[in-house]
């Protein structure tokens, strides 16, 4: 498996993790039968667990353009040592970024998210060159 789709498979698990942990923390601050409701209204939410909800609205942005760099520069045939490297620190940042959110690490979460978005530009940029 090439690194970039190593990286791939890890933010997919990423995301995978952002999910349990977001939705273990909305049934603990609304219970089982809110959480499996349609949601109309909610019960106020904690802190931590309205900071994993748009951490996974901002993963769940971000990912397909990741998904499309990797697959533009594979099906390009332009992986290389730029690129394999360029997505690894992406699904870094991203690993970084989920805890970032969760505990309020400012101004590091915009951070984290501007190396992960930069690596995405460097994968797009090395499939045209």
């Amino acid at each position: 498996m090439t690194p970039e789709l190593i990286a791939l498979a890890l933010v997919a698990l990423e995301h995978v993790v952002l999910v349990l942990w977001s939705q273990a923390l909305l049934n603990r601050d609304v219970g089982s039968e809110v959480n499996a409701s349609p949601r109309d209204e909610m019960p106020p939410l904690s802190q931590r667990c309205q900071r994993l909800r748009r951490a996974l609205a901002n993963h769940t942005e971000n990912f397909p353009l990741f998904i499309g760099a990797v697959v533009v520069v594979l099906l390009s045939d332009s992986a290389s040592a730029v690129t394999a490297v360029a997505a690894l620190i992406y699904a870094a940042a991203r690993a970084l970024y989920i805890p970032a959110y969760a505990f309020g690490w400012a101004p590091w979460r915009s951070v984290i998210y501007m190396v992960g978005l930069l690596a995405t530009i460097v994968l797009y940029v090395a499939a045209f060159l």
